[in-house]
């Protein structure tokens, strides 16, 4: 029965296993379909954005979203420069780390750890696209999309316990959607004063680790260990270590969290007002006169060094060595450090030029603020300690100063805050005047009848400013600003702003009125600040850009 058995299997396995190809053969080409159909073809422009985005996963951000722009220029700049870029990056990592290191090698009782190899590797980030906002603030937004597959070479070797091991880093990709903002523009090189840094996205960071070190290894007992083991622990330990530097970098980085980098000090980048200096400007006394006919007719200029506006002028008081005048003055102080009072006497003549009798300066960072200080002055030639001329007597000055500071704490902080957001006054600002700073930025779509050469006019109070004449342009750009010093809150004022046209040196037209606008200034004093665009009156589709501030005294 055996060997009958055996028989009868094996006719079965071999008539089993040719029937298996005769009816897969049958099943798998006669029953095949004779006509082939065509695949569909459709243009790219017919799919929409999710299968687009499924069949071209790697797409750039500027082939899917129309708003980014292409960066190939600065690309090719990167990969230009990464040679030295890598240098540079990776010199900086170890003056940083060298402090953290020599901090924490004692807490946890390591020998030393070092690099002996820091290198990002020969491949630079690639920038897939970049988004510009555009604001009506002093300031440049920028979106980029950074990948970065690297082939670094980074190489720490860890000494503890007579014991020495090597940790490599190999295979990095990071994925980052920073969005950078250059806040506030200025008119001094670099042109910006902060670099603020967040992350729009949650940041991809992958890499792996390498563990070897030959002191390790000769250990009998550790090395099956590492052996079996190493692969599972350094992949749990890469895992956690990436997750746990997203988690740190998001936390720290994430929008609205911002990295400021401070690159000068914005009050003094763009002059912003501190503070008021109020001069009373009293007598002079034993004044003397070069010439020997009659008596000099002195008076006094006035000004603040490093300021652009003219000097103030007392009145002129003919005939008289020792006159006294009893007037008052104030000036705007933008930086308490540097500046300081220039006071010229000069003698008025009617035909000639006016002759300087002496001079003399006062430092503002000597002043003690909201306190009087009466001065009496030497009358100098100059500034010059060297020059023997200043020891001839020239008379003196008596003035009385007084510095006043803004409410404000801090000028810079001001500055640097997230200037979408307008602070409110505090309650009970005191009743005391103060300043109201106008920056006339722009207009838009300007239009004359007959040309097109536009200038803006200030009235305040009686008091008229301009700013300088564009030639033929329908969007001109001033960014000018004009100060007015205001003995109480302007409440109940309001500021006419013309856009004027100066007519050409050669033609028959006069100026023209391109569109006013009139401003009610209680907003201001309310919200101490105010950056709007506002549609021309008598104007078909003209538009300016006003900033106000209020500055309480």
């Amino acid at each position: 029965m055996g060997f009958f058995g055996a028989v009868f299997g094996i006719f079965g396995f071999v008539f089993g296993f040719t029937a298996g190809i005769v009816i897969g053969y049958y099943l798998f080409i006669k029953l095949r379909p004779s006509e082939v159909k065509d695949p569909d073809i459709r243009p790219l422009v017919e799919y929409d954005t999710t299968s687009l985005e499924r069949m071209l996963p790697e797409i750039p951000l500027w082939v899917k979203h129309p708003d980014y722009d292409r960066v190939d220029w600065l690309n090719q700049l990167i990969g230009t420069m990464w040679p030295y870029l890598d240098k540079a990056i990776c010199k900086m990592i170890k003056d940083v780390a060298k402090p953290l290191i020599a901090e924490n090698t004692v807490k946890f009782k390591i020998d030393s750890v070092e690099f002996e190899a820091l290198t990002l590797g020969s491949l630079p980030p690639t920038f897939q696209g970049i988004k510009v906002y555009t604001t009506e603030e002093k300031e440049l937004i920028m979106e980029l999309s950074v990948k970065w597959a690297g082939n670094p070479n980074i190489t720490v070797a860890v000494k503890a316990f007579g014991l020495t091991a090597k940790i490599q880093a190999v295979d990095l990709q990071v994925f980052l959607a920073p969005r950078i903002t250059l806040r506030p523009l200025v008119p001094i090189f670099p042109c910006f004063a902060n670099i603020l840094v967040s992350l729009m996205d949650k940041p991809h960071v992958d890499f792996g680790l390498k563990l070897f070190g030959a002191d390790l290894m000769s250990i009998p007992v550790l090395y099956g260990f590492v052996q079996v083991f190493n692969f599972g622990l350094l992949y749990y330990l890469t895992s956690v270590f990436c997750d746990t530097v997203k988690n740190q970098v998001a936390n720290m980085f994430l929008w609205p969290k911002t990295l400021e980098v401070v690159i000068m000090d914005p009050s003094k980048a763009l002059k912003k007002p501190v503070g008021i200096l109020h001069v009373n400007l009293l007598r002079a006394q034993k004044l003397r006169k070069k010439d020997l006919m009659g008596k000099a007719d002195p008076y006094v200029k006035l000004k603040l060094t490093d300021d652009k506006l003219p000097s103030k002028k007392s009145t002129v008081k003919k005939n008289n060595l020792n006159p006294e005048w009893n007037e008052e003055f104030k000036l705007v102080v933008t930086d308490l450090e540097s500046q300081a009072l220039e006071l010229d006497v000069y003698d008025w003549e009617q035909v000639g030029k006016h002759e300087r009798m002496g001079m003399n300066i006062i430092s503002l960072r000597d002043l003690t603020p909201d306190e009087p200080n009466l001065l009496t002055l030497d009358l100098l030639k100059n500034m010059d300690a060297n020059d023997v001329q200043n020891e001839k007597s020239r008379g003196q000055l008596v003035v009385e100063v007084t510095y006043k500071p803004f409410k404000e704490d801090e000028v810079s902080s001001e500055v640097t805050k997230n200037v979408s957001v307008v602070e409110k006054a505090p309650e009970g600002t005191p009743m005391g005047g103060g300043l109201l700073v106008v920056t006339i930025h722009e207009a838009q779509d300007l239009e004359g009848k007959h040309h097109t050469n536009p200038y803006v006019r200030l009235t305040f109070r009686g008091e008229k400013k301009k700013t300088k004449h564009m030639k033929k342009s329908r969007d001109p750009r001033w960014d000018e600003e004009f100060q007015f010093v205001c003995e109480e809150p302007p409440l109940n004022d309001k500021m006419h702003v013309e856009v004027l046209s100066k007519a050409p040196s050669i033609g028959i037209y006069s100026k023209e009125n391109l569109g006013y606008v009139i401003i009610s200034l209680a907003d201001v004093v309310t919200n101490k600040r105010i950056n709007e665009k506002y549609h021309l009156i008598d104007s078909r589709n003209g538009r300016i850009q006003i900033e106000l501030q209020w500055r309480p005294s």
